[in-house]
């Protein structure tokens, strides 16, 4: 699937330069085009992936460059005045080689929480192409007012894409973790479940082919009908225990007892499946009955993929799920050291941790308008000239 990827705002930034950093490594090519917009000119700077002329910064004559400090009322304003800017960028992008547009954002800060819901509604004014997001979700202890700032940014954003991708820190936040290492963690968890979700049916001259393509038409289906997604993950390695009997063999059905040697293949396939399913989700949620439309994507090398395995891992899913529209294929990558399964679950509908998040703003927002409430108040208590002593200058 080839995408025009835009970073907005700090987390956007650093996610799309991670992307970019793995379609170079891997030769994966999912990144037709890229565009990082920013308010704060040191992100900016700080990338290190993305072509100088596709850094746009915007919102200089209110912020001078120097970001909008979490505030994403003021983001969004931004984005609206300067769209030409940005819109400057994305008229060098290829259209007509692009699948899909993806918008990727904090949801929690001030730039890209504001700024990717009015990228969205302005791209999906001009292109056909689908518009999805993908947004990432604070961690709890990140504060109010980022609950707050992603709370409000999720119910905006959703409606102006065709389908929101999410990930959430506070599943993925590992206790005494530093904030730096904990992101880098984070940012490389969400390139490698996405990268092979949109690196599936990339063949290059004279590459294995696989059995069951997965191409663009297959997760642009999946992604079909809006709503939010998420994303599992479960990888084995085949490095392990080359000799008979060991994982290679379990894998590739190598022994004398062939027709055992099949059935243990095909379990472990399923075994990965499910692993992915029922693992930790790039958002946790409750997937019995609980996905419109899902997709599973096994990646290896061609030797370790398992046709009936797959199979049986696409009929387990929709027992579970309950939809009827369930899409399964593989994705050959001959120097991989591992088989691993993507699960694609779009339309999901029973996520606890929005509920929460919703419920946390309410809560914040009361007590925002509270504090500031009594701060003026006070304010005024501590400048009142009851005795008319002292004049004002004006």
């Amino acid at each position: 699937m080839k995408l025009a990827m835009i970073g907005f705002g700090q987390a956007g930034g650093k996610i799309l330069d991670r992307f970019l950093e793995y379609d170079e490594r891997t030769g994966s090519n999912i990144v037709r085009a890229s565009v990082a917009v920013n308010t704060a000119k040191a992100d900016l700077m700080g990338l290190e992936h993305v072509p100088q002329e596709n850094r746009v910064l915007i919102g200089q004559s209110r912020v001078k460059g120097h970001g909008v400090g979490a505030d994403n009322e003021l983001g969004a304003e931004i984005a609206e005045e300067d769209i030409d800017e940005i819109q400057g960028a994305i008229d060098s992008i290829p259209v007509h080689e692009v699948d899909a547009f993806l918008i990727i954002s904090g949801l929690g800060g001030g730039t890209g929480s504001g700024g990717s819901p009015v990228m969205a509604r302005h791209i999906k004014r001009i292109y056909t192409e689908p518009v999805y997001g993908l947004g990432v979700l604070p961690a709890g202890d990140e504060g109010g007012i980022y609950t707050l700032n992603a709370a409000r940014s999720f119910r905006t954003f959703v409606r102006e894409v065709d389908n929101l991708l999410v990930f959430d820190n506070d599943a993925w936040r590992k206790s005494g973790e530093s904030m730096q290492g904990g992101y880098q963690q984070i940012n490389d968890e969400i390139v490698t479940r996405f990268g092979i979700l949109f690196g599936a049916g990339e063949v290059e001259q004279g590459g294995e082919v696989a059995e069951s393509v997965v191409d663009s038409s297959e997760i642009i289906n999946t992604l079909a009908g809006g709503g939010i997604s998420t994303v599992g993950y479960a990888a084995e390695s085949v490095e392990e225990e080359k000799e008979s009997g060991g994982l290679l063999s379990r894998f590739t059905g190598g022994g004398s007892e062939n027709d055992l040697d099949s059935a243990n293949t095909t379990n472990r396939i399923t075994s990965l499946v499910r692993k992915a399913a029922l693992g930790r989700l790039t958002l946790p949620c409750k997937i019995e009955n609980g996905a419109e439309r899902a997709l599973l994507v096994t990646a290896g090398p061609s030797a370790f993929l398992n046709r009936k395995g797959i199979e049986r891992g696409r009929k387990w899913l929709e027992e579970q799920t309950g939809s009827m529209e369930v899409r399964g294929g593989d994705y050959p990558v001959e120097d991989s050291d591992k088989v691993a399964a993507v699960v694609l679950l779009s339309g999901v509908t029973d996520v606890p941790r929005i509920k929460e998040l919703q419920q946390i703003a309410i809560e914040a927002q009361d007590n925002i308008d509270d504090i500031r409430g009594e701060s003026e108040q006070n304010l005024q208590e501590l400048v009142e000239d009851d005795d008319d002593e002292l004049e004002p200058l004006f």
